[in-house]
């Protein structure tokens, strides 16, 4: 028989292996749905342009100590240009990232650690992830999918994870990441060795802010690099949907304030002159902020030293508005290792794409990087530990999207909301896709369609991520795999 104890109020169950709260979980049940996508308008990532998408979406039943039960749902985009760039043809790669979703259902099935969904979800990556993505890409030969694409289809199964934890305890998820419901603090992830910040008693409540008291959020809008800037850009083939086409458009609808810019990476002139034109833009429609988005294929800092420092000298006004540079760099740190304090010097520069998990905050810290855009098609569990990091070594913040249309602006979007970012949060699901949302947006309008520059989170409520998923009438069709 366990001993039992008060701790923090809660009822804590000491075992041989260590001790367990009344709350911990364990996995009963995964179900796995895909859901077709299709764009409005094209979106640019690097040299290739996604037209469609598969969204993955995942129920998680999980299993309380004391019999009590529940369900949560997690969803992102198979996004595979931008999670597996490569020569090889998308059909084959998409297939490949459905195929592996899969296998997943029956590995977090059979994985009965039990604990808290953060204790749960890190257990998973660090013993079953990479064996399982080593398991299938020798199973298909060829080509290996690399650990990016594996994260984010691993991110779908983990945000039902967390989601069911606040389900089955009834609480919302983003209170639940205390030492009331946590059994280990921040030093059981990142250990003693820290000389900066110290881990011991923190959790990562202790990082987390309240919100917007409103609920709102101001909204980033993303100019893609096929994107029509104005009439001389257009090209006759675009929809006729009712639905803005042209940047400007774009702005005056939703009130815009904030511009993302997409640029090559491999064409100076090019980019330079991208950015002017949308900077031109956005200062006579009012816009406050720019950001500048190489997409990883810069080798060279001189590449965005120069065009920073042409905007500097030329454009003083538009460089003032760039708030910061994102992943000029390839995301594999270790492989490059390109020193980046010069650009730094510049602009601050964020992570996106090499941001893997904290380990690689880390590492891109002492290589010069100085903030972390954090995606929850890392996973949530990821997400919440490299916050952490960041934010107890002084890194300024971003959430960015992976253009989540669906249940998967949910926790996008309240991750952005309780993470303290520089400026709102990055949300293009409504430009490349706006009716794919139309049964959530029934219920949370102000989530899927942006008012004054911002997106209002204010109707997402009860417990786990306050879907209110019960409320939404969405067909799934045929289960793709389940486990139980």
């Amino acid at each position: 028989m366990p001993r039992i104890r008060l701790i923090a109020g809660c009822a804590v169950f000491f075992y041989d292996g260590g001790m367990s709260l009344n709350t911990d979980i364990r996995i009963r049940s995964v179900r796995l749905h895909f859901l077709p996508v299709e764009t409005r308008v094209p979106l640019k990532f690097g040299p290739e342009t996604l037209t469609y998408v598969t969204c993955a979406r995942v129920a998680v039943e999980v299993e309380r100590g004391d019999g009590r039960r529940g369900v949560g749902w997690g969803e992102t985009p198979l996004s595979v240009q931008w999670v597996w760039p490569s020569e090889m043809g998308y059909e084959e790669r998409h297939e490949a990232l459905k195929g592996f979703c899969v296998c997943l259902v029956e590995a977090m099935g059979r994985y009965k650690e039990k604990g808290h969904a953060l204790e749960v979800g890190h257990g998973f990556q660090g013993d079953v992830l990479g064996n399982e993505m080593e398991r299938f890409n020798l199973e298909r030969g060829g080509e290996a999918m690399p650990y990016l694409a594996g994260l984010v289809c691993c991110s779908a199964f983990d945000l039902a994870l967390h989601d069911a934890f606040g389900v089955v305890n009834e609480v919302d998820i983003f209170r639940a990441y205390g030492k009331g419901y946590l059994s280990r603090d921040l030093e059981a992830y990142f250990g003693t060795g820290e000389r900066e910040v110290g881990f011991g008693g923190v959790y990562p409540e202790d990082f987390l802010c309240e919100g917007p008291a409103d609920g709102k959020l101001a909204a980033w809008h993303l100019v893609g690099g096929l994107d029509a800037l104005d009439e001389g850009d257009l090209t006759g083939d675009e929809p006729d949907d009712g639905y803005p086409v042209m940047l400007r458009e774009w702005i005056r609808t939703d009130g815009l304030k904030c511009l993302k810019v997409k640029l090559r990476g491999n064409d100076a002139a090019w980019d330079y002159d991208r950015f002017v034109r949308v900077g031109r833009i956005a200062i006579e429609e009012g816009v406050n902020y720019l950001s500048s988005d190489f997409n990883c294929t810069v080798r060279d800092v001189g590449y965005v030293n120069d065009i920073l420092d042409r905007l500097r000298d030329e454009e003083p006004r538009i460089y003032g508005m760039n708030l910061y540079v994102e992943q000029p760099f390839p995301y594999d740190l270790k492989a490059y290792g390109i020193d980046t304090h010069s650009v730094s010097a510049r602009k601050p520069l964020f992570l996106d794409e090499s941001a893997h998990d904290w380990k690689y905050v880390r590492l891109g810290r002492e290589l010069g990087w100085t903030g972390v855009a954090l995606k929850t098609c890392k996973t949530q569990t990821g997400a919440l530990l490299s916050f952490c990091w960041a934010k107890a070594h002084g890194m300024p913040l971003m959430v960015q999207d992976l253009t989540n249309p669906m249940l998967a602006q949910v926790p996008h979007c309240r991750l952005a909301a309780h993470v303290g970012t520089i400026m709102g949060v990055e949300t293009n699901g409504m430009q490349f896709y706006p009716k794919a949302s139309d049964v959530e947006a029934k219920v949370h309008p102000g989530l899927y369609r942006r008012r004054g520059g911002q997106v209002d989170l204010s109707t997402l409520g009860g417990s786990g991520f306050g879907y209110r998923v019960e409320e939404i009438d969405r067909e799934l069709g045929e289960v793709a795999a389940g486990y139980e």
